[in-house]
């Protein structure tokens, strides 16, 4: 009888708490304060944006341009004669 009365009563918890939950997320204070809050963050963004320092940009002339006929030829290797050479 008592674990009938115990099931009853957490059930009916669950209930109440399910009702009160979707009651209040629901309601029309809630959409309020919810779009509120939205267009509060919005404002903190962009006060936020405003005092954000610039940066110096120093990426000028960063580029190096080198003539290909002062680069050393290369002896160029081939896979199977150097296997071929460890024998």
């Amino acid at each position: 009888m008592l674990r009938e009365i115990k099931y009853l009563i957490f059930i009916f918890i669950i209930c109440l708490f399910v009702f009160l939950t979707g009651r209040h997320y629901f309601s029309d204070i809630n959409k309020k304060r919810f779009y509120r809050s939205i267009n509060n963050i919005d404002e903190r963004i962009n006060i936020y944006a405003e005092k954000l320092p610039l940066l110096r940009n120093d990426t000028s002339n960063i580029i190096e341009y080198i003539d290909q006929s002062d680069i050393k030829k290369k002896k160029k290797f081939n896979f199977w004669k150097l296997l071929e050479n460890n024998e």
